[in-house]
């Protein structure tokens, strides 16, 4: 077994959020004799989210039992999952924080499913996955992340079945979307469809994607932690993780110069 220094494109500022919070949540478990302390715990699973390291290389890296390393790593994935806010509490803040508009956007998270698994394979990807649903603001930054559908659920469907087409039409908010979510009523502000649209309509979704497009970034974001990049835990996971990364992710935004 060989060994190597490695670097993570992360502040030592979300190191130190993640070590208290491990910290405070310990405490309440009254937990001791831990084979790691808080700062490693913290900083292991950091490794796994932004590197995508395997169960086995953090085991080898940090000296414990691959078993422990997939409990400590679970357990704070769980914790930060709880962090994230409710879609009601954020689309509040978000109208409070006075932003223009929102863009609401699916994204698949690909997963090492087999291919007689249908259930979680996207058509419109051709590929294994599941299905999230992101809410980003004007700039981009994330506002909130659903939980995972599989990947062969359409976008609008997802979204209502999350119930967050009701939920943005109550927050006044407008929100801004591609064709997939065609039908979703006039709070989802959508592209003309067809062939040989007026002058007028071809302006319009042009300054509709130019507004949306931003959004993509939101998805990027949540991407460039490579333990998305391809799931190879239980496929319903993916939303705790992606909810977990979001809140990593909005604290280093946060600290962007």
């Amino acid at each position: 077994m060989l060994f190597y220094r490695a670097s993570l494109p992360l502040s030592r500022s979300t190191l130190n959020y993640l070590t208290g919070l491990v910290r405070r949540e310990r405490t309440k478990l009254k937990s001791k004799g831990r084979a790691l302390n808080a700062g490693q715990q913290a900083l292991m699973t950091l490794a796994y989210l932004k590197k995508g390291d395997t169960f086995a290389q953090l085991a080898a890296g940090f000296g414990v039992g691959t078993t422990t390393a997939w409990r400590y790593v679970n357990e704070v994935v769980a914790w930060l999952s709880a962090r994230s806010p409710k879609l009601g509490t954020t689309l509040a803040k978000a109208k409070k924080d006075g932003l223009g508009h929102l863009i609401l956007d699916g994204t698949l998270i690909a997963t090492d499913r087999l291919r007689a698994d249908r259930l979680f394979y996207s058509g419109k990807h051709h590929k294994h996955g599941v299905n999230l649903q992101v809410i980003a603001g004007p700039y981009g930054q994330i506002v909130w992340v659903s939980g995972a559908v599989p990947g062969s659920i359409h976008d609008l469907k997802a979204a209502r079945n999350r119930g967050i087409i009701r939920a943005l039409a109550a927050c006044g908010l407008p929100v801004l979307a591609d064709k997939g979510y065609v039908g979703a009523g006039p709070a989802i502000i959508v592209p003309y469809k067809g062939r040989n649209k007026p002058a007028s309509q071809k302006q319009a979704n042009r300054a509709h994607a130019k507004l949306r497009g931003p959004g993509e970034r939101g998805n990027a974001q949540l991407k460039s932690w490579k333990i998305l990049t391809k799931l190879r835990c239980c496929p319903y996971r993916a939303g705790h993780l992606a909810k977990a990364i979001s809140v990593l992710q909005n604290r280093e935004a946060a600290l962007a110069p």
